[in-house]
């Protein structure tokens, strides 16, 4: 596509070009040759309608196709194409290699189907393991969420395939989703929430970011100037394209105006609102021509980005079994795991292990290419296997277990499934009914193994009675064959839980928040989310943030700082020596938190801010290094408006998980300088007159309006120093009105000045 600007299209092209065609295309505009692109789901695995995409669309059907749930599932019948592991167990891996591995390959997928925007990642936090949504998101921590989206956008977008960062922001909870509002104190949002998308913006410039569904503080989201524009444009300095959520948009003039740049689908509702603000002039040309200039630039990427490899279905499914592999969590392990391959009997229980779930609902849902069944994976490896369903009486589990002898029962557990998914949040963190008192009950009597499929955390009243869990989460199309390789010691688990598991729902940071009342929900834990919530309360969660065992053992042997202070301009980096001391090879996953000392403002005991994982042999000592910024040391002032670095110490420590930490050093603090306050007659006398400024300026309005000595004067503000009333209600009951407020601010303003 040739250069073109603006000013090369007519009005009626401009706004053409900022809506969509049908569900999934841009609009062309042939006397331009600017070519219509298609764009469409499936972060995780490429979800290509053709029953939408290929049989073209109608502009008066493209809601009802969109809202068809009863046909052929969701979204028609699609192209088959690799389903891998849904980002609440990829996520498991802390590995950012493997996740640009995962981006190139969905832009191979991308690329063979015809796709040029893949509207994914999603980075919103797991706030609450209900979220009906939780599945596509990565973490309740802004940090690993951040590095693992950028690095798989970057596979994405190196290869030729734009990427679209979602949902800008705080879309937490399904609950009437497009209504409620999210309501989030400003620091939350900038150290928390919003703290993901700008991390992940830094790291690999999405072509997109799709705005949220849900209101911000009472604002929608994709009409929200501060968020799009003051924040994501002006402060980041993000230069991409906006596009929203599909129909998300009330307000169409507003939404341009306040940053959405391409409004999807196509709503000739919506487009005749724009066109006539743009006729009436409430919104100005100027405005238009910025978003079709944005549109421009983001279709000029896709013309002229790198080619994507050829797409491998073979290949791919190969990384989706090592994918699954590397990020299964071994929760427990009594010594049962890894089973013997020989002369060891497996009694196996749950439709799971013949039908599994392999992804959640919704608009990132794939039909893959295959299936790897665990069933079949574990009798290709074991001979003496039984399998019975959930729904076998307690007398057949008894016959067959009285039959077959089983040295261990392995139990292919779920949750609690309902309507949960997109659009609907979980009702209950249990597992589905019955499952628990068959766990506990086979406990008391047999080695039982839990492998569990699961949105997000559940609750586990058996969790110290069974001799080992798995948790696998959504592991795609090679969970199958991954489960089998842990099960079996081909591999050594390495996986670590990117949420913390509550032992029970009162424990959610957030519990007596949710769900949202009245079309709001407070966050009302503020900065203290997740692992940060459990440590400020002092709750002990069942397994924690971070946490993961392994089939070996590793030693953290030292912690080397390259500075023992931190300053607002320079960097530390950190040395982490590792040995593996056990008897097989193993991947650990190092975590580096920061612990504040004294901060200025109440602050998590620990944050996670940098981590890296190092595979070694039995025996070997390796080393990790991890650089920390001084932005990782501060906090954002609600006061002033920014981050600060203010504490008289931090604790820097190396970690196997959130409650795990192995090594620790301490660097001197730093205290950034605050800003003067503003000198206001209201302000309480005991903090003003804490200023020389004021002070100063006092004692001379004094001696200047009063006929007082300075003797007198430096009496009477001695007398007044400890006063919690404004500073000049003090004086009054000294010198009544003798002395005018104004003549007082006009002197705290001249002494204001620099």
């Amino acid at each position: 596509m040739a250069e073109i600007t603006p000013a090369d299209l007519t009005t009626d092209e401009k706004i053409a070009l900022l809506h969509g065609r049908g569900l999934w295309r841009s609009q062309a505009i042939p006397r331009a040759n600017i070519p219509s692109i298609v764009m469409t789901d499936g972060a995780y695995g490429l979800r290509y309608s053709t029953t939408q995409i290929d049989a073209g669309a109608d502009a008066a059907d493209t809601l009802s196709q969109f809202l068809n749930v009863a046909t052929n599932g969701m979204f028609g019948t699609t192209l088959p194409a690799t389903c891998f592991p849904n980002a609440n167990l990829s996520a498991c891996s802390w590995d950012t290699d493997l996740a640009y591995q995962m981006g190139t390959a969905l832009a191979s997928e991308c690329k063979a189907a015809g796709v040029h925007l893949l509207l994914g990642p999603g980075i919103n936090l797991r706030r609450t393991p209900l979220a009906g949504r939780a599945f596509e998101y990565y973490s309740e921590d802004p940090i690993l969420a951040a590095d693992l989206a950028a690095a798989m956008i970057n596979g994405l977008q190196d290869h030729g395939i734009g990427a679209s960062l979602k949902h800008f922001a705080c879309n937490n909870s399904e609950i009437d989703r497009t209504n409620v509002s999210s309501d989030v104190s400003e620091r939350a949002l900038r150290e928390i929430y919003l703290y993901a998308f700008e991390r992940a913006i830094a790291r690999c410039n999405p072509w997109t970011v799709m705005s949220a569904y849900n209101p911000l503080n009472g604002t929608q989201c994709a009409e929200n100037p501060w968020l799009l524009t003051q924040i994501l444009r002006k402060e980041w300095g993000y230069g991409g394209l906006v596009i929203s959520d599909w129909h998300a948009i009330k307000d169409r003039p507003a939404s341009l105006l306040a940053g959405t740049d391409l409004d999807m689908p196509e709503s000739p509702r919506r487009r005749g609102a724009l066109r006539a603000a743009i006729a009436n002039g409430s919104v100005p040309m100027a405005s238009l021509d910025q978003s079709t200039a944005r549109m421009l630039h983001f279709l000029n990427r896709i013309q002229t980005a790198n080619a994507a490899p050829p797409n491998d279905p073979e290949a791919h499914h190969q990384l989706a079994q090592n994918i699954a592999t590397d990020s299964l969590v071994l929760l427990q392990n009594d010594g049962t795991l890894p089973l013997p391959k020989a002369n060891f009997r497996l009694l196996i229980i749950g439709e799971g292990a013949s039908n599994p779930t392999i992804q959640g609902s919704g608009s990132a849902s794939t039909r893959p290419t295959r299936v790897d069944i665990p069933l079949d994976e574990i009798r290709a490896r074991l001979s003496h296997v039984s399998h019975l369903p959930f729904s076998a009486t307690t007398a057949e589990i008894s016959a067959e277990i009285a039959s077959q002898s089983p040295d261990a029962i392995l139990i292919f557990a779920s949750h609690h499934s309902s309507a949960e998914g997109e659009g609907a949040d979980r009702q209950t963190l249990h597992l589905a009914p019955g499952q628990d008192a068959l766990i506990i009950s086979l406990a008391k009597t047999h080695r039982v193994i839990v492998a569990l499929t699961s949105p997000d955390a559940v609750e586990m009243p058996w969790a110290n009675n069974v001799a080992a869990i798995l948790a696998c989460f959504y592991p795609g199309q090679g969970g199958g064959t991954a489960l089998a390789r842990v099960l079996f010691g081909e591999a050594s688990p390495c996986g670590k839980l990117t949420t913390s598991f509550p032992k029970k729902r009162a424990d959610i940071p957030g519990h007596l928040s949710y769900p949202p009342e009245a079309l709001h929900h407070a966050y009302s834990e503020c900065i203290f989310v997740g692992y940060r919530g459990y440590d400020a309360r002092e709750i002990a969660p069942l397994f924690a943030f971070g946490y993961g065992l392994s089939y070996t053992t590793f030693r953290y042997d030292s912690l080397t700082l390259s500075a023992n202070q931190i300053t607002r301009t320079g960097s530390i980096t950190a040395q982490i020596v590792i040995t593996n001391t056990g008897d097989r090879p193993g991947k650990e996953i190092v975590q580096l938190y920061i612990r504040p000392l004294n901060p200025a403002l109440r602050r998590p005991l620990r944050e996670l801010k940098a981590f890296g994982k190092i595979a070694l042999n039995p025996g070997e000592t390796g080393t990790l290094t991890l650089s920390l910024t001084p932005r990782d040391f501060s906090h954002f002032d609600p006061t002033e408006g920014r981050f600060v670095l203010r504490g008289d110490g931090f604790v820097i420590e190396a970690a196997a998980s959130s409650r795990d930490i192995r090594l620790s050093a301490q660097l001197d603090g730093y205290h950034e300088p605050s800003p003067p306050i503003p000198l206001l007659t209201t302000t309480a006398a005991n903090k003003l007159l804490a200023d020389p400024r004021a002070e100063a300026a006092l004692l001379a309005v004094l001696c200047t309006k009063l006929p007082m000595t300075t003797a007198q004067a430096q009496s009477l503000i001695d007398n007044s120093r400890s006063s919690f009333l404004g500073l000049y209600d003090t004086l009054s009951w000294y010198i009544a009105d003798s002395l005018s407020e104004t003549a007082l601010q006009q002197a705290f303003d001249a002494a204001s000045k620099p």
